[in-house]
C-alpha cells in the first residue's frame, strides 16, 4: 500500500475513466467553449478589424499560387478552396478557436455611449454604417491608380505587362481585398445571428453569391447591392410563387434575368440610360 504519514488523510485517486452524465459533459464542453460576456465585450471593438486583416492575408498568400490560373480555371480553384476550408476549421488544433463542428455562440452587442438603442436597431445602423464606409473605399479605390491599373490588367493582361503593371502584384492584391471584405461581411453576419460555425458558409452560398454577382452586374459598385437584393428576396418571391417547387421557379427566374439582362442589372439600367440620352440628343 506504500508510507503514509499517521494522521494524515489521502485524497482518493482520479481515475481517468470516472463516468461523467451527459448534462455535465454538455455543460462542461460548452463553458470551455463559450466565451465570457466580458471577454466578448473586451474583444467586441476588435472583431471587424480582426476578421478583415486575417482574410487580407489568406486571400493574399492564396492568390499567390492562383496566379498561374486563369478563366474557368481559376473560379474552379476559388470553388474548391470554399470547399476545403471548412473541414480544415474543424481540425481539432484548431477547435478552441473555431467551435469546432458546435460552432461558437455570440453575444449580441449593446448601444454603446448609452444610447437609448435596442441591440438589433445599434447592429442595423453599425452594419449600415460600415456598409456605406466599405463601398466609399472600394469606389475611392477604382477611381485611384490601382483600379485603372485593375481595368488594365482585366482588359488586357499582355498590354498592361507591357505598360510596367506589376499584374502579380495586382492580383494578389485583389485576392486579398476582396477576401478582406468578405471577412468584415462574415464577421457581421456571425454578429447578427449570434452563431457562427465552419458550416455556416456552405458551397451553396458561394454559388449564391456568384449568381447575384452576375445578375446584379460584374465589375461595378452599384451591381453588388442589387446583387445582394437578389440573393435575399428572390428566394423568398419563389417561394411565395410556389411552396411545391420553388426552385424551379428561382431557377426560372435566373434564366429570365440572363435571358433580358445578359449585362445584369446595373448594366441594363446603364444601357437604357445611354439609350434615352441618345434619344433625347438626336430629338433636338
Amino acid at each position: 500500500m506504500g508510507y503514509r504519514e499517521p494522521g494524515r488523510r489521502t485524497r482518493p485517486a482520479l481515475c481517468p475513466f470516472r463516468a461523467i452524465r451527459p448534462d455535465q459533459a454538455l455543460a462542461r464542453r460548452n463553458s470551455s467553449r463559450l466565451t465570457s460576456g466580458s471577454a466578448q465585450r473586451r474583444l467586441r471593438g476588435r472583431t471587424l478589424p480582426a476578421a478583415g486583416v486575417v482574410c487580407l492575408v489568406a486571400g493574399f498568400l492564396f492568390g499567390l499560387p492562383a496566379l498561374r490560373l486563369e478563366g474557368l480555371y481559376l473560379a474552379l480553384a476559388t470553388f474548391a478552396l470554399s470547399i476545403a476550408t471548412p473541414p480544415f476549421l474543424k481540425y481539432d488544433r484548431f477547435e478552441k478557436w473555431t467551435g469546432g463542428v458546435q460552432g461558437v455562440t455570440i453575444i449580441k452587442p449593446d448601444a454603446p455611449f448609452g444610447l437609448p438603442m435596442s441591440q438589433d436597431n445599434w447592429l442595423y445602423y453599425f452594419s449600415y454604417a460600415v456598409m456605406l464606409l466599405l463601398f466609399f473605399c472600394a469606389w475611392n479605390l477604382l477611381r485611384g491608380r490601382t483600379g485603372r491599373a485593375l481595368k488594365a490588367i482585366r482588359d488586357n493582361p499582355i498590354a498592361a505587362r507591357a505598360m510596367g503593371i506589376n499584374t502579380a502584384l495586382y492580383k494578389s492584391l485583389t485576392f486579398g481585398v476582396s477576401a478582406l471584405y468578405t471577412g468584415v461581411a462574415g464577421a457581421l453576419g456571425a454578429i447578427a445571428i449570434q452563431f457562427v460555425a465552419p458550416d455556416s458558409f456552405t458551397f451553396f452560398l458561394s454559388v449564391a453569391i456568384l449568381v447575384g454577382m452576375v445578375i446584379g452586374g460584374i465589375g461595378s459598385i452599384p451591381g453588388a447591392i442589387f446583387g445582394g437584393i437578389i440573393i435575399v428576396f428572390i428566394p423568398n418571391v419563389a417561394e411565395q410563387i410556389s411552396k411545391a417547387a420553388p426552385w424551379a421557379v428561382y431557377g426560372t427566374l435566373l434564366i429570365l434575368f440572363m435571358y433580358f439582362m445578359p449585362l445584369g442589372i446595373w448594366g441594363f439600367i446603364r444601357m437604357g440610360y445611354a439609350r434615352l440620352t441618345r434619344r433625347q440628343k438626336a430629338i433636338e
